[in-house]
This record gives structure tokens, sequence and C-alpha cells, in this order.
């Protein structure tokens, strides 16, 4: 056993890889106030401004750093699919992102509710709705990764919903906060550490 030091300014997350290799048998999909939109070949910047939404609290940058022909490759790619969750009022809740891009599979690349609708059951609703859409003809398992700086209940979330842990990965990365791509006050629950020199 070891402990391997972190460099100021880095974080450090466990990434665990889940996967569902059959389709989960049929259940009532739960009610929800919410739908679920399609976004085809969504703008970089309203794609930035709803994936910075729902996931700031969990130190999500990936797509930030990104220039927009980099993203734009990826969310206008014929085989990756943007959805929106949009509340009564019209207003983009939550986002799921589902990858085709490799035979066989669809990876579920982002599921997230804003932080404020977290426990209220909708995440089921989220689920359900992101599973009906990943299990189409030709795919053989869907997969996902969760890591330490998600929600502390994502983990058994995933394995409740029929998800299998299959691999974990040790991942380090700037801290996006220091990098300015997100608030400081953003991931309150992650203390960024003080410089030891």
């Amino acid at each position: 056993m070891a402990l391997i030091p972190v460099a100021d300014g880095e974080l450090a997350t466990i990434v665990t890889t889940l996967e569902m290799v059959r389709r989960p048998p049929l259940r009532p999909t739960p009610s929800s106030p919410l739908r679920l939109v399609r976004w085809t070949e969504p703008a970089p910047d309203k794609y930035r401004a709803l994936f910075r939404r729902v996931g700031a609290r969990w130190l999500w940058y990936s797509r930030l750093v990104m220039d927009d022909a980099a993203l734009t490759a990826i969310i206008h790619d014929a085989r990756v699919q943007v959805f929106a969750a949009v509340d009564p009022a019209g207003i983009e809740v939550g986002m799921v992102e589902l990858d085709f891009r490799h035979a066989g599979t669809c990876e579920i690349g982002y599921f997230a509710l804003v932080p404020e609708l977290t426990g209220k059951g909708l995440g089921r609703w989220l689920m359900a709705e992101a599973l009906a859409r990943a299990w189409v003809p030709g795919v053989t398992r869907v997969a996902l990764n969760t890591c330490t700086l998600d929600h502390p209940s994502a983990l058994n979330f995933y394995r409740s919903q029929g998800f299998v842990a299959v691999r974990r990965t040790i991942e380090t990365f700037t801290d996006p906060r220091i990098l300015g791509l997100l608030p400081e006050d953003s991931a309150p629950q992650v203390p960024r550490l003080a410089s030891r020199r």
C-alpha cells in the first residue's frame, strides 16, 4: 500500500466504469414534470451553459476546455445525441448525452440534473428516459463513468438502475477553479488545498 502525492493545484479522483450488458426488464417510467428534448446540433455556447449549470458542483470541466471546433465535432456528430431535461417553465435543468460512436456500445457520456433537483426522484425518471434511448437495435452494452467527485450517491444510484462496476482508474487534473473555468465557489465539498511552498 502506498500514498501517492498529488501536486499543488491538482485534484485526484477514482473513476468507476460501469456497464449494463442486457436491456433491463420493462418497468413503468417514473412520473416527472420534466420532459426530455433532443438538441440537434446545439451551438457550443448553449451546450457549455447547460454543461456548466449541471456539472459545476461536480467540477465537470472537460467540455469547457475544448475549443468550438473540437466540441462541435463531437456534439454535431450524428452518432452523438444530446438531450436537455426541461421543466414546465421551459428552463433546461438537466442533460443526457448518448455516444454511439463505438459499434455495439452506447456510452452515457453525461447524465445530470441541476443540484437543486437532487433527491426528488427525478434521476430515476431521467435514467429511464436515457436507457429507453440507449438500447437501440445493435447495442449490446450501455456504459458510463462516475467518480468520487460526483454526487456521493451516484455510484449506488447507477448500481440500483442495473449497472455493474467493471473497472476503476485514478484520474488527476488541474483544479478547474484555479484555471478560471469554474467559479471559485463551485464544488464547496471539494476543498482547495493551500500551497505548501
